[in-house]
């Protein structure tokens, strides 16, 4: 018979927390600095934050990975158990990681908690409800699309065209019954028919915004900002315009505040935000990320998906507008998800295939050209899973002292920080060793256009790039309404470097079709519409849902 492994709420539930006090203590927070969520999570108080302001910035090191497959990365658990590792190495550090959404939990992607020994805690409060800032951001999306419709319902004095309202209703869930809705039937008294349809909360503009502000006046001057509809004249109409960026932001007060929780290790974690990185720009919050930067001497952070997207967003979208200058970056790569990128099936990956794994590599590459492509130095880490062949392990770790890249094996799923100290140390020599030219891909003053080609030959490797008619007319409008300065935040598939999730590896002379353009004026870049990313996902056939469970005694089961 063979070992029985642990599920990653088992670990997590026999963990020891130390009270959430004594982890802000180790930080240099006071009791009054901290908001308390029972017993081991908190929220840093604005104040606390303000204070923050003179204190010198650590360093950032950025977590990102091949592009994702069926196979898995474990880029959570690498940026865990790398946080560990510094920590067990006696450097100050802290953890920066956005906040799970409960569609994906609850459907088929999993928690964003980390696995194994290089978890956060507490896993399940933190993969649930939290804190409350989705339910807030939730609430102030559809306070806002109640008040669009009474204003419609009371006169419409802003001349709204209900056939151009482009601001959705939202829910924290996985529904595809809700993409396309009509809303306003039964009559008079009922409101005005049209079309409408939801988002999931971590598509909704507001969870960018959020994560973009850097204090709660940059919150509501964002708010003010958001686009919500086009009058009968064409002319864009926002929540300035409606009046309601006051009441957006007072339901948005507390959410602003970053959580503090803390590792396995007891290693102080900020976990706040979580825009989608398909939609959105994917990253923690900015004032999470400033915040840990003034409490630590390294911050451990990471983006969505794979370096194409969400690092490529951190780099020209987040690190920009914040002034954020990361040190070194991370990608994380298995030696299944590159077998499946060489074309083994899922079911075949326990089998050694060096072939296939040395065909994967190309998808490594393109995303460490990537990476050299803003100036930055990496290490490789090589995330092990235990169908890994020593012959494997070393193919790859063949392959990078050749490339001249710097590797580590990294066990943190397995040994927790310990299985992560190699990765730390060859981190702490890049910094000191490495050059390091950071600077964002493109000029803001660059045309739209300009923007989009430059993203998809330098970080997708594509040929060139087809704009719909459409997407022509718009960007024809987004130059009259003064839009053109503004990065661009691209809406593409995970598993792909091109627009195609079928094409894995290194695929070459591709060109990607951009369909439409949505204006993001609060969050601050235009999102640029590929393929068919979908804003509301779906459930799949066997929702994680139906594992889930919870005993006499309040405790959660099958969560993972």
């Amino acid at each position: 018979m063979g070992i029985k492994v642990k599920s990653d709420i088992e670990i997590a539930q026999a963990a020891t927390m130390k009270p959430i006090c004594e982890i802000a203590e180790k930080l240099g927070l006071k009791e009054d600095d901290i908001e308390l969520f029972g017993k081991y999570k908190a929220k840093i108080s604005t104040e606390a934050l303000k204070s923050l302001g003179t204190k010198k910035n650590g360093r950032v090191i950025l977590v990102t990975s091949i592009n994702p497959t069926p196979a898995g990365e474990g880029k959570s658990t690498v940026t865990v158990g790398l946080g560990d590792a510094l920590n067990r190495l006696g450097k100050k550090v802290m953890i920066a990681m956005r906040e799970p959404s409960l569609g994906p939990t609850m459907g088929i992607k999993g928690g964003a908690t980390g696995g194994g020994y290089s978890q956060v805690l507490p896993m399940e409060d933190i993969n649930l409800h939290f804190t409350g800032d989705f339910h807030a951001i939730t609430t102030a999306n559809n306070a806002l699309a109640a008040l669009i419709d009474n204003h419609l319902q009371q006169g419409n004095q802003l001349r709204i065209d209900q056939r151009r309202i482009v601001w959705k209703r939202a829910l924290d869930l996985n529904d595809r019954a809700l993409r396309k809705v009509v809303i306003g039937l039964g009559g008079p008294l009922q409101g005005v028919p049209r079309e409408d349809g939801f988002d999931i909360t971590v598509a909704s503009e507001i969870m960018a915004v959020l994560c973009l502000a850097t204090d709660l006046n940059d919150l509501k001057l964002r708010l003010s900002r958001i686009v919500i509809a086009y009058n009968d004249q064409k002319e864009p109409v926002t929540v300035g315009d409606l009046g309601v960026e006051g009441a957006l932001t007072l339901l948005l007060k507390d959410a602003v505040k970053p959580n503090l929780v803390q590792t396995i290790e007891h290693t102080p974690a900020l976990v706040h935000g979580g825009p989608f990185a398909n939609i959105a720009h994917g990253c923690n919050s900015v004032i999470a990320t400033k915040a840990a930067l003034k409490l630590a001497d390294y911050v451990i952070t990471e983006a969505g998906f794979g370096a194409d997207l969400g690092a490529e967003k951190f780099l020209n979208i987040k690190a920009r507008s914040a002034a954020i200058k990361p040190e070194t970056v991370v990608i994380v790569a298995t030696i299944r998800a590159l077998k499946m990128h060489g074309g083994v099936a899922k079911d075949e990956l326990a089998t050694e295939n060096l072939s296939a794994l040395s065909l994967g590599m190309n998808n490594l590459q393109k995303h460490i050209e990537t990476i050299k492509s803003f100036g930055l130095p990496i290490v490789v880490a090589v995330n092990k899973f235990i169908t890994d062949t020593d012959k494997e392990i070393q193919t790859l770790l063949d392959w990078c002292n050749q490339e001249k890249v710097p590797a580590a094996l990294t066990e943190v799923w397995e040994k927790g920080g310990e299985g992560g100290l190699q990765l730390a140390e060859a981190i702490l020599k890049v910094i000191e060793t490495e050059e390091n030219h950071f600077s964002p891909l493109y000029e803001l003053s660059a045309s739209i256009e300009e923007k989009v080609q430059t993203i998809v030959e330098k970080v997708y490797g594509g040929k060139s790039v087809e704009f719909s008619p459409k997407a022509k007319k718009q960007l024809m409008d987004f130059e009259k309404f003064g839009w053109s300065n503004l990065p661009v935040c691209m809406a593409k598939t995970q598993y792909s470097l091109s627009d195609d999730p079928s094409k894995l590896g290194r695929p070459a002379d591709f060109s990607i079709t951009i369909r439409e353009f949505k204006p993001s004026i609060g969050a601050g870049f235009i999102v640029a519409l590929t393929g068919e990313v979908m804003t509301m996902p779906g459930l799949p056939k066997k929702p994680a849902a139906l594992n889930m469970d919870v005993d006499e005694n309040g405790k959660a089961v099958g969560l993972f």
